[in-house]
């Protein structure tokens, strides 16, 4: 963002520049509302990059009769599947089912039924599949106890690409948008919020001020506004998800898998990137937890493994096919003593205090509805005209580098056009959101060239 002319003070701040802060600065953009957006670390370095990178209604929820949220869901992964096609792919997702599964093959066959059917049966044709057809498609599956497989359609798309284009699309007269700046301080003055900023990359102190303030922090949410003193009763659930991702090889595996579990969860594991994605896990951790750059621990990476070779027995799955680990937090909101995997993805919009806004909950999948709800709160609070849909134009801008896999290898060219285009801060920014890489060989240039790269261009303008 260096080539941005930060203004002093502005009509909205958002802090949070995950997918769904991203969000609220398109939707205030479209609407030519003066926007700074700012992010503690890099955009989409947290728990919007740390998803099972699918766009999708979300069949585990049919489960508890969450039928809304399916319904809005799957309308949002159409829409994005349309606005985004660079960064997404549709797929059709096999459930394998056994003689001990938590759901038998007649209660796929309904809830595959029920999720055409909220989808306006615009998702590609459901099937149900025998034990035979399924390892025909399956070879290495488990076949002990096999009754056959739901096979449904859902999308993968590259999440932190996709927050980071909202967000390319934002900046322009009206909209800016700052990159590890954390917040350090919140208070009224006036009748504007004054908000203190530490650039965490120079201890650089620098303060804002904008009429509205808008959180948008997902899990993070209870933490920073006890630590800025807002006015606010804890809300989140925190509720940790690993992922790991194993190399091409390690699986024959030609199409994205819905695992059920010995412990009613469901483990996704889908081919994307030249490489397999398998998780996700689900722990409990303390509200006080340290969550800012979470890693995956050896518990949860050995339990997807364990998972993988009940299924896939004969593969050999292991430590050694892992290429790299994530973890992740959701952004779960509290709905009494119901357990995690039970509590409801849809997301609620606070207002604390006079102008002051915070999202919390939903899902990935929904972050353009989410951020369409906080701005219409807005505005209705403030007796203005609220006009919806406008987000459902065409990103302007694209990424440098779309979905893999690619024909080529990068070049040195793509990444200085990256570090122009796309503002990157560290050799980080670049290799894991900006190209999102998993085998470094993919690229001719070490970690140092690519700082001094990005060096280079902050000292020219």
């Amino acid at each position: 963002m260096d080539k941005q002319k930060i203004k002093n003070t502005h009509e909205n701040i958002i802090i949070g520049g995950g997918i769904v802060g991203a969000g609220v600065l398109r939707e205030l953009s479209l609407r030519k509302e003066d926007t700074l957006l700012i992010e503690k670390g890099d955009f989409s370095s947290q728990t919007s990059q740390s998803s099972s990178k699918m766009l999708h209604g979300g069949i585990r929820y049919l489960e508890n009769f969450d039928f809304a949220l399916v319904r809005e869901a799957l309308k949002e992964k159409k829409t994005w599947t349309e606005l985004a096609p660079h960064l997404t792919k549709q797929e059709m997702f096999y459930i394998p089912v056994y003689k001990e599964s938590k759901w038998p093959l007649f209660f796929v066959r309904i809830g595959l039924f029920l999720y055409d059917l909220l989808s306006l049966f615009k998702n590609p044709k459901r099937r149900v599949l025998n034990a035979k057809q399924t390892l025909k498609d399956l070879p290495q599956l488990n076949s002990k106890n096999l009754r056959g497989a739901g096979v449904y359609s859902d999308a993968v798309v590259e999440d932190s690409k996709l927050a980071l284009e909202c967000i390319y699309d934002s900046i322009g007269p009206y909209s800016s948008a700052i990159n590890y700046a954390e917040v350090e301080s919140v208070e009224k003055e006036g009748e504007l919020w004054k908000i203190k900023v530490l650039r965490t990359l120079n201890n650089k102190e620098e303060t804002y001020y904008s009429r509205n303030l808008i959180f948008a922090t997902g899990p993070f949410t209870d933490q920073l506004l006890k630590k800025l003193e807002v006015k606010w009763e804890p809300k989140m659930i925190l509720s940790k998800g690993s992922h790991i991702w194993l190399s091409k090889g390690s699986l024959e595996l030609g199409h994205p898998m819905v695992l059920q579990t010995k412990d009613n969860r469901v483990i996704f594991v889908i081919p994307q990137r030249d490489a397999i994605l398998v998780g996700t896990t689900e722990k409990a951790l303390d509200p006080n937890s340290d969550i800012f750059n979470i890693q995956a621990s050896e518990e949860e990476i050995k339990y997807l493994i364990d998972v993988l070779n009940q299924y896939f027995p004969n593969s050999g799955v292991g430590k050694d096919s892992i290429l790299s680990t994530f973890a992740g937090v959701r952004p779960l909101v509290a709905e009494g003593s119901k357990e995690r995997g039970k509590v409801s993805r849809q997301h609620k919009v606070f207002s604390p205090e006079k102008n002051m806004y915070v999202v919390v909950g939903g899902k990935y999948t929904t972050f353009r509805v989410m951020a369409e709800d906080v701005v219409k709160r807005m505005f209705k609070d403030q007796g203005r005209p609220f006009k919806r849909d406008l987000s459902l134009a065409p990103l302007k801008k694209k990424s440098v580098i779309g979905m893999y896999p690619r024909e080529s290898k990068i070049t040195e060219e793509e990444v200085k056009k990256i570090i122009s285009e796309e503002f990157p801060k560290t050799s980080e920014d670049v290799i894991k959101r900006r190209l999102s890489l998993l085998y470094p060989d993919e690229l001719q240039l070490s970690n140092s060239q690519i700082e001094q790269m990005i060096n280079d261009f902050r000292s020219d303008n």
